[in-house]
């Protein structure tokens, strides 16, 4: 089974919406065929807890305005790893350190990355032909 239509709609718009706060690593991985719980994550890295926070921010905004709102909210306060579950979609929102420590890429390797716009892949640590980067592709 393959992630739906609308899970890919919401995580590439969560994906535009943190590339929007010069999010870093923007991904997104159809986890479809590992978990029952979730078709997508989507992973970007932020800089500072600041930054984390306005990724976070942002994402929730633009999955809000297309009638979408999580069911959890993990590490906000601390803002080093943000999780927003939207059931079908989750998003990671890490600093750089920790998201080069757990790996999430490498941990998932085996899951189709999904396809993003260029606006999110342009110039956001993923390299040309949309290859995973040295986070643990």
């Amino acid at each position: 089974m393959t992630a739906t239509a609308r899970s890919l709609e919401l995580a590439r718009a969560a994906a535009e919406a943190a590339a929007d706060r010069l999010a870093g690593e923007v991904l997104a991985l159809d986890v479809s065929e590992q978990l029952v719980i979730t078709d997508v994550f989507v992973l970007a890295s932020g800089d500072s807890d600041r930054q984390v926070r306005a990724i976070v921010d942002a994402v929730e905004e633009r999955l809000r305005s297309m009638g979408a709102a999580p069911v959890r909210r993990e590490g906000v306060t601390e803002a080093r790893w943000v999780l927003l579950d939207y059931a079908d979609v989750v998003v990671h929102v890490q600093q750089a350190e920790d998201r080069r420590y757990y790996a999430l890429e490498r941990l998932w390797k085996d899951c189709p990355v999904v396809e993003l716009p260029e606006s999110v892949t342009a110039g956001a640590g993923r390299t040309e032909g949309g290859d995973r980067t040295d986070l643990g592709a």
